[in-house]
Order: C-alpha cells, then structure tokens, then sequence
C-alpha cells in the first residue's frame, strides 16, 4: 500500500507547477508543428505533439512504478546505473544515429532515445550516492578529483558526440558541490577567467596583461606584511589568469571554429565592421533576432492560441524546441510569458525548500542537483532567446520538443518528489 498513498504525501505545489508546464508545453509544440503534421490525432506518432504526448504518458507510468520502489534500492544502485548511463554514451560511436551533425541519439524506429538525458539524472544520483557516504569531505584533495571525475567523464563523451550544449548543462553540478563545501576559491577561479577571456577579446592583449599586473601587484603591495605566502592566491591563481589572458587570442582564432568566433563577436560587440556585421546577424543571429521579433509582436496579450503569424509562417527556426519560448511570447504576450517565468522560478524556490528540509545528506544533495540542471536549462535557454546570451542549443525543461528530455525531466523531478513524501520514514545512511 505504500505506492498508492505516495500521491497524498507528495509535495502538491510542485506536482501543480511541473503538471502545469508540462501541460502548456505540449499545447504550445502543438501549434508551432501543426502546419507541418499531416494529422492532428493526439497520440500519432508520426507528429511532434503526438511523440511528446507518449512521453508524457511513459513519464506518468513510470513515476507510478517508481512510487513502489524503496528509496535505499535507488541509493544503493546509484553507481551501477552511472556506469549503464556512461556505457550508453559509449555505444553511440558505434550505434548512434547523426541528426543535425551530432551522433546523440539511438534510432528505435518511430521514437529516438537520447542517453545525454537519462545521464543527467544518473549523474546527480551518483554525486549525491558518493558525497553522502561516510568520511567523504570536499576539503580534501581526493574526494575533489572523485567528485569532480563523476561529472567530467559524461560531459567529455558529449562533448565528442559533437554535442557541447547538453555537455555544458552537466557543468551545473558544479554548484552542487560547492553547496556541499567545495572552497569558493575554484568558483572565484573559474569566474575570473571567463572575464579574463572576455576582457581580452574586448581590449586586447597588452591591454590586459598590463591591468592584470596592475592589480595583481597593487595586491601584493596592500596585503599585510605579516601575512604568509599562500600558494593559491600568490602563485597559482595569478599564473592561471596571466596563462589565460596570454593564450585568448590563440585560443580564439586557432582553436574555435567560425561559427564559435562570430557568436563571441555577435555576443560581445567585437566585430566593428557593418557589413561584416550584418552578415554575421544574418547568420549566427537570425533565430534569436527573429525570436525577438516574435515576442515583441506579441505585445502585452498575444496574437492569440493559434493564431501565431510568425509561428505558422516558420520565420523561427527550431522553434518547436530550442526557441520555443519565442512561440508563447507571440501568442500569449508578455502577460502570460512572464506568468511562465515566475512559474519556473517558483518551482525552484520551492525545491530548494524541500531540499533544504531532508534529513538525509542523499537525499538533500540529489535535490540540490535536480535543482541546478533545472536551473541551467531554464537560464541558458530565456537568455538565449532574449538575446541576453549566445546561441546555445539547450531546451527549456516541460516544454521543448524532445521526448527523452521530457521524460527524464519528469522523472528525475520525481524521483525527488518521492524522496522528500517519504523522509520521516527512511532509516538507511
């Protein structure tokens, strides 16, 4: 019986929100695939809004599965599945279908299963199976290389695929262990050198290397004297920005393709020129130019369900997937686009309250995981359609088209659900 009273237990507020997304996705992919589906049945899965609504359907029948499972088997398994998830990834070198230049995906007839989505839920449960056991602390050397090697091995066999935007979402994790007591001094380190990186490519390269001996030197100058030399902050962190700021331009003209360099360039303002401009705009810029332009002809109330003139006339493109936030700002306008944010953002907030309220390391650090992918995804994927941020194919959680993902965003919200509905009566360490 302990299935079926699960649903009483489970947190209502957060079932709502994922219920509701997910529910507005699937009306959204259906009106920006209509035109190009030949049918309009609601489970052919020969559509879009057909394929997604199967996965919604396995999501639902998975969750009441799992809803029988003991949290302690999810635990216990946890690494035995990481390394299932990681010979998955393997086997698309070899078995792998290539659409659109990346081999991510296995061909199972009508549907495609993408394992990069499954690994992110296997991922999290291996991080938070291994920071949760007895005597794991990140202040020490060896449990950083660990907890770091879970998350790096993915990302690197993804990157490979080619796929580096659902690599990047991997990366996420990373604030689940400085959550969990990593030094801030590695996120200070990764901080600067993105603007390290930036600010070379704006200002250039003696520009830079003269600022950052600057302020390195006005450090070592206004540091107290009596203080010991410590070799992260004296040797270590200035070597590694100097070593960046120096290697920038190589890096960006030999090492990035054209198509990297001009998001860099759109990005930052870095191309002067105004023809080469505007044909870079034209190029890397045009899906998110024209999801501006979708969402502002949208104004305050929208065009209406369906009536999407940009939508139907495809002038987005992958606008059923990556840029389909540009549908909803079209035909519901800012009213509703902004009630979609606040919808998301509630969802995290109220995750981490429920994360913040376990009594188990494990289950508290898997929520802070599902946190963070959910976060990344959400992020990445408004900013880049605003133009806020450059062009990375990354879905919005619930309502991109892609069944993998929307089943794996479902269960692995889920499986936290079903955790935090059962705390009071868990007895394993």
């Amino acid at each position: 019986m302990r299935g079926s009273f699960l649903l009483f237990r489970i947190d209502g507020l957060s079932m709502l929100l994922i219920l509701a997304l997910t529910t507005f996705g699937w009306f959204t992919i259906y009106s920006t695939t209509l035109d190009n589906d030949s049918s309009t049945a609601l489970l052919d899965l020969g559509t879009y809004h057909g394929k997604q609504l199967f996965f919604g359907l396995c999501a639902v029948a998975a969750m009441l599965l799992l809803s029988f499972v003991d949290e302690h088997l999810i635990k216990r398994y946890s690494s035995v599945s990481y390394l299932i998830g990681i010979a998955l990834l393997l086997g698309l070198f070899v078995f792998g279908k290539t659409i659109a230049g990346s081999t991510s995906w296995y061909d199972l007839g009508p549907l495609n299963f993408q394992p990069s989505e499954l690994m992110k839920l296997l991922t999290a449960l291996a991080l938070a199976k291994y920071l949760s056991d007895t005597g794991v602390s990140l202040k020490a050397g060896v449990h950083q290389f660990y907890a770091v090697l879970i998350i790096v091995v993915p990302v690197l066999l993804i990157v490979l695929q080619p796929d580096p935007g659902s690599a990047l979402v991997y990366l996420a994790l990373f604030l689940v262990l400085f959550r969990e007591g990593l030094p801030l001094y590695y996120l200070a380190a990764v901080v600067f050198t993105i603007l390290a990186f930036s600010l070379t490519l704006i200002f250039g390269l003696t520009t830079m290397l003269i600022s950052a001996a600057l302020l390195f030197g006005l450090y070592f100058l206004l540091r107290p004297k009596k203080q010991r030399p410590q070799l992260y902050f004296d040797l270590l962190f200035p070597a590694l920005q100097f070593t960046v700021i120096a290697l920038t331009p190589w890096a960006f003209n030999s090492v990035f393709k054209q198509h990297h360099r001009d998001r860099f360039s759109l990005w930052l303002g870095l191309e002067k020129n105004a023809d080469k401009l505007l044909e870079i705009k034209q190029s890397i810029g045009y899906n998110t130019y024209q999801a501006e332009q979708a969402i502002a002809s949208g104004r305050w109330w929208g065009k209406g369900y369906l009536q999407g003139t940009r939508t139907k006339g495809d002038f987005v493109p992958a606008q059923h997937t990556d840029y389909i936030f540009s549908s909803v700002g079209e035909e519901w306008g800012f009213v509703v686009s902004a009630l979609v944010v606040l919808s998301f953002v509630g969802l995290l907030l109220r995750l981490i309250v429920l994360a913040d309220r376990q009594k188990l390391a494990f289950h508290r650090i898997y929520g802070y995981g599902v946190i963070s992918i959910l976060f990344i995804h959400f992020t990445i994927n408004i900013g880049m359609v605003l133009g806020m941020l450059p062009t990375i194919g990354i879905p919005l959680p619930f309502f991109s088209y892609g069944g993998s993902g929307l089943f794996f965003f479902i269960l692995m919200c889920f499986i936290f659900l079903k955790m935090d509905a059962n705390r009071h009566k868990t007895h394993f360490n």
